[in-house]
């Protein structure tokens, strides 16, 4: 079962393998700063530790604690590319904007790996991500998608038939797939408890337990954030809310949707028996609309992901639902005993794109990463940070994206969304 949220977040595998957090102040007072960053996650503490770097004074506030939201409880896949293929990106927005969404996302991975190496984070990170077909149609999309990569310029990943897949994952599930070893994945809470110790490092201003409840726009010394107990008037705000935005800014939030993802963790299985699943240590994701997604963890676990809900409360007997799924891809693992299942929020945009950009008042924002954040927020802060430093070349690849509200309204959105994805389901069935 999925357990009820401590003050760290739900009691996961990731939370029992790090030590105490360390612990940053609740925010009180008035204060001045050059830029107030409104969420404690990867983007929130990528941005903030960019702009610190570069001599901005910058305060952050989280509502919880950093890395409570999906940046302590994902996958921890690194993945090249977006939620949608290139080809379809490039149907939807042209050839030469696709061109720059597939160069920056390559500078996405890049920034993860440069980070642990300059900051001696302790993240795990282990190289190569599969992209792994459920069906035999699905290998069609998969050459097609490698044929546009390669017109990019991209010569690393490789197409791999049932016998190269069955190399790298040893199950009878899969047709083939799409090998990239410029992904990879880690240790999500360790990564972004190691950058909130580089930005406070850098002089960033950390404050847990401080829930920014509006932003006040109207003022000619530029926005101010106001909390329960305070206010920070500042020349900058940066919304990296993602699914927590809440009522800070109704009109970019009608522009994601919430959906809860689920994770489920085996006792170790012992170095030998772990490889014997995944030879090569590679994160994998399947093909599915609704996808299960799964990697290794540093002490020998299986970390098997997917599933999804539209409501607030987690589907019935999801543990033992997600065990099946488990059990279906890896048949030996029937006698591993499941010792966690957690789960959380993501946001999606309705085309599976970031939706990055700029308010006016000097609001800046990044939401709507659709399941491939963990790479993805790192560049959205350090793109933000650079459009607040006068370079808003790269941002506005991203705030060319159009993006639009789901529709129905508050009370229909959601409804519509479990219709649309009801018919992918039946899409994955047959």
């Amino acid at each position: 079962m999925i357990q009820s949220d401590s003050e760290f977040g739900p009691p996961s595998h990731y939370l029992d393998s790090v030590g105490p957090p360390v612990s940053y102040p609740q925010f009180a007072g008035q204060v001045t700063s050059d830029v107030c960053v409104i969420g404690g996650g990867f983007t929130g503490l990528s941005a903030a530790l960019n702009l610190a770097e570069a001599g901005y004074n910058v305060t952050l506030l989280e509502g919880e604690r950093v890395g409570w939201g999906a940046s302590g409880r994902n996958g921890g896949q690194i993945i090249n590319g977006f939620a949608q293929g290139m080809a379809d990106i490039a149907h939807l927005l042209g050839p030469a904007q696709a061109r720059q969404l597939w160069k920056l996302s390559l500078e996405a991975t890049q920034i993860v790996q440069q980070r642990i190496a300059r900051h001696g984070i302790d993240a795990e990170y282990k190289p190569g991500y599969l992209l792994a077909a459920t069906r035999p149609r699905h290998m069609a999309g998969l050459a097609a998608e490698l044929d546009y990569l390669t017109g990019l310029g991209d010569t690393q990943a490789r197409l791999l038939d049932r016998a190269g897949m069955q190399e790298h994952v040893a199950s009878e599930r899969f047709r083939g797939g799409l090998f990239d070893p410029g992904g990879g994945h880690l240790h999500p809470l360790k990564y972004v408890r190691g950058l909130a110790a580089a930005a406070a490092s850098a002089g960033v201003h950390i404050f847990e337990k401080s829930l920014a409840v509006r932003i006040e726009t109207a003022s000619a010394s530029g926005p101010a954030v106001h909390t329960s107990q305070g206010r920070i008037q500042a020349k900058n705000v940066v919304l990296c809310c993602n699914a927590y935005i809440g009522s800070l800014d109704p009109e970019i939030r009608a522009r994601i949707m919430p959906v809860g993802t689920y994770i489920i963790a085996t006792e170790p299985l012992g170095r030998e028996r772990a490889l014997r699943l995944l030879p090569h240590n590679a994160c994998v994701s399947d093909t599915n609309f609704v996808l299960d997604y799964f990697r290794l963890s540093a002490d020998w676990r299986l970390l098997f992901g997917g599933r999804v809900s539209y409501t607030t409360v987690p589907p019935v007997a999801l543990a033992n639902r997600m065990r099946s799924r488990m059990i279906a891809t890896f048949p030996e693992l029937h006698n591993a005993a499941i010792t966690h299942a957690w789960g959380g929020f993501v946001d999606i945009s309705r085309n599976r794109l970031p939706d990055i950009g700029r308010r006016p008042g000097n609001i800046y924002y990044a939401q709507g990463f659709s399941g491939q954040g963990v790479a993805l927020t790192g560049l959205a802060g350090k793109l933000i940070a650079d459009a607040i430093r006068g370079d808003a070349e790269k941002l506005d690849v991203f705030a060319r994206i159009p993006h639009r509200p789901f529709p129905g309204g508050p009370w229909l959105r959601m409804p519509l969304l479990m219709l649309g994805t009801l018919y992918s389901r039946l899409q994955d069935i047959i």
